[in-house]
Parts: structure tokens; sequence; C-alpha cells
């Protein structure tokens, strides 16, 4: 019976050292990762209050290798000392900033909107187009990431010069809607394909329409995959370049288009690109912040409904 009593407890101390082996295990490649994703963040907040020859050398921990200056946010008019006055850099950061916030929202509800429909009917319906059928369509859509914007740019240049649409907001809402729908389509063809088709027909039974069962039904379910699309529309919508570049000139320009007008001919100026592009991702860490809980809360309001 001691003997019994003996094993079972050796046994029980080897699996909670197996078990906090692991554990630690699991933790430290969690804590490795999350500093590789926070470091360039990290960098990017302290190059912001470097001195020149701080950025030169390389230092990274204030108060040990360098002293926090506000060079780089007085550059953008943000500093203590300049918040108060008049300044033309911040004026032009507060316009491209509003430029940035309007197109990267309007983008991304437009492209959630029309991409959720699409998906719907790809995951409900099924259609034909010559030879192709639904999964041949989902992957005509998605092929449509294949094309290098480059390719792109020539034939865009000239219809929204024909359209009247260079420099405009409205023709960078259109075209970053187009960019970003077909991974709408595909986040959301997973998402409801994954919800039962009982829900919906017990809908239709109770008197609903297709549109009726669609809003008051598996929209809610959907929540959180259309909220994910969302917040991954309007990171890749925020953070375009190439054809902000291409397509503006003054009016609608865009915060990366500023970010990258910080090198010239004397270098780059890195402590103005670094709080320049702080304060660009700043809006989207608490956008993605705040739209967490509502992740959250929608799959939670989807499982009792």
């Amino acid at each position: 019976m001691n003997n019994q009593i003996f094993r079972d407890s050796e046994s029980d101390r080897q699996f909670s050292a197996s078990w906090l082996t692991g554990r630690v295990f699991v933790y430290s490649i969690l804590l490795l990762w999350a500093f590789i994703c926070l470091f360039p963040i990290y960098w990017t907040i302290t190059t912001s209050f470097k001195m020149a020859p701080d950025v030169m050398k390389g230092n990274i921990i204030p108060w040990v290798d360098f002293t926090p200056k506000w060079l780089g946010w007085r550059s953008l008019g943000l500093s203590p000392e300049t918040i108060g006055i008049e300044s033309t850099v911040r004026e032009e950061f507060l316009k491209r900033f509003w430029n940035s916030a309007i197109v990267s929202v309007c983008s991304s509800i437009l492209a959630v909107g029309l991409g959720s429909c699409a998906a719907y009917g790809l995951s409900r319906f099924n259609y034909r187009f010559g030879f192709m059928r639904n999964s041949d369509i989902s992957f005509f859509f998605l092929s449509q990431l294949i094309l290098p914007p480059v390719v792109l740019a020539l034939p865009f240049l000239v219809l929204y010069k024909s359209l009247d649409l260079l420099d405009t907001r409205i023709g960078l809402i259109l075209l970053y809607t187009l960019t970003v729908l077909p991974i709408v389509i595909w986040i959301m063809r997973d998402q409801f394909s994954s919800i039962p088709t009982e829900l919906e027909e017990a809908a239709l039974v109770d008197g609903l329409s297709i549109w009726g069962a669609f809003t008051t039904i598996i929209m809610p379910i959907a929540l959180p995959g259309m909220v994910a699309a969302f917040i991954l529309s309007l990171v890749l919508t925020w953070n375009e370049y190439f054809f902000a570049a291409l397509l503006t000139s003054s009016h609608a320009k865009t915060l990366p288009v500023m970010v990258a007008s910080q090198t010239g001919s004397q270098g780059i100026s890195w402590w103005s690109m670094a709080a320049l592009s702080f304060a660009a991702i700043l809006p989207l860490i608490v956008i993605a912040i705040i739209l967490e809980r509502y992740i959250i809360k929608g799959m939670a309001a989807g499982a009792v409904k």
C-alpha cells in the first residue's frame, strides 16, 4: 500500500515537472515572439526622441544610451513648446491624416458591405458562368491579388485622368475598395460557410425573406468575421503607398506619402520620419484594441442567438 502511494506521488511529481516545463517553454516562445513584434514600434518611438548622433550610433535605451529630446515631434509642430503656436507642418500632417482616415474607413466599410453580400451568395447559392462554378469564381476573385500594382499603374492613370478622378478622395476610395474586396470575399465566404443553413430555413418558415434572414439571423453570427475583415482592410488601405503617390498630387495625399517625403537631398530625417510614422500607426493600434472587444462580444452574441 505504501509502495503504491509512493509510486502515485512520484508520478504526480513527474507530471507536475513536465507540465511546468511545457508551460515555461510555451511562455518563453510567446515572450520572444512578442518582443520581435513590438521591438519595431519601440524603436520607432525612441527614434522620434533622438538627436542625429544618437540615431547614427544606434542608441536604444532612453536615459541610459541617450537623453530624449523632442526633435522629431518639434519638426511636426507636435512638441510641448510648439503645440500651442501656428505650424504649417502640423496643418499639413492633420490634412494628410484626415485624408487617410476618410479614404481607409470609407473603402473598408464599402468593401465589407459588398464583399459580405458576394460571399453570402457564393456560400449559399450555386452559380454557373460559362465553365466557372462557385469555387472557380471564388478563386477568380483571389487571383486578382496576383497582379503587382505597377502593372495596373498606367491603366488606372489613364482611366482616372479621363474620369477626372486624379487627386480626389473618391478616386482612392473606389480603388482601395477594389484592391481589398477579394480578401474580404474569401474571409466572409469561410465565415458564412461555417453557419448552418438550418437557421435560414427556420427563418424562412417563420415568414422572413432571404434578405430578412441575412440581416437578422446571419449577420449577427458573422459579426466577428466582418470585424476581422474590416480591421484587415483598414490596415491595408491605411498603409497603401503606391497608388496614393501615383494618383494624388496635393489635395488627396495620404500619410504614407508624407512619411516617404521625409527623405531629401541632405539625407533622411530619421527623427521626423519616426515621429510621423508613430503618429500614423497610433490610430491603428487604438482601433485594434477597441475592436478586439467587439470581436469577442460578437462571438458571444452569435453563440446566444
